[in-house]
């Protein structure tokens, strides 16, 4: 199974956040849209809207124990690595998407096709993804 497998039933919609947002707007963003992670952009003049990193309530979380309350008014941009953002295409398989996670200790990872952000993929969508494959097997051997 593929990556666009699980992005064709999952909602069009990627939710994002820019850089010199707070803590408190990405917060907020999640809250409202009921996810636990947001892809971070930056736009840069020569690359245009770029994914740069994921924010995720773990950063929240981070933020918050590091900085006490005032991490609220500081920038997203000081939570995220930018050093190397880990991304997959729509035609990688959830194995080595998998594999990606668990070797960079992550749990959503943006799908990137041709330069452009066409979704997010996380753990959960590949664990139920691989109990969906094996829900019949389980069946007929219940049988």
């Amino acid at each position: 199974m593929q990556v666009g497998d699980i992005l064709r039933k999952k909602a069009a919609r990627v939710a994002t956040v820019r850089m010199n947002e707070t803590v408190a707007i990405a917060a907020q963003l999640m809250r409202s849209s009921n996810i636990s992670a947001l892809v971070v952009k930056d736009v840069v003049r020569t690359e245009g809207n770029t994914a740069v990193g994921m924010f995720t309530e773990r950063d929240v979380v981070r933020a918050i124990a590091e900085h006490g309350a005032a991490a609220v008014n500081m920038r997203v941009s000081q939570f995220i690595s930018v050093q190397q953002l880990v991304s997959c295409t729509s035609t990688d398989t959830l194995e080595h998407v998998r594999h990606l996670m668990s070797k960079h200790h992550i749990r959503h990872v943006p799908v990137i096709d041709n330069y452009s952000l066409i979704g997010v993929i996380s753990i959960r969508d590949i664990s139920t993804a691989f109990d969906d494959e094996a829900t019949p097997f389980k069946l007929a051997a219940s049988a």
